[in-house]
């Protein structure tokens, strides 16, 4: 996949646990897990704007895209 999550590097500079994200924007912990690991196929934009909110950042801060990785074989 060409999108990369970088859900991690945000909550280190933040110093959030994976738990307390979860609660403060209301996801499980394994849905928030699997988003965080880049393994999530989509993102509704209204659990974005929850992440921006709380971890105080742009859309761009969490997700990247890599030209080399979207290319289809």
């Amino acid at each position: 996949m060409g999108i990369i999550v970088n859900l991690d590097v945000m909550m280190a500079r933040r110093k959030m646990s994976l738990n307390e994200l979860a609660e403060r924007v209301d996801l499980t912990v394994s849905n928030l897990s699997i988003l965080k690991t880049g393994k999530a196929r989509a993102i509704r934009f209204s659990t974005l704007e929850a992440l921006c909110r709380e971890l105080d950042c742009q859309p761009g801060d969490l997700l990247a895209y890599d030209s080399e990785d979207g290319e289809v074989e």
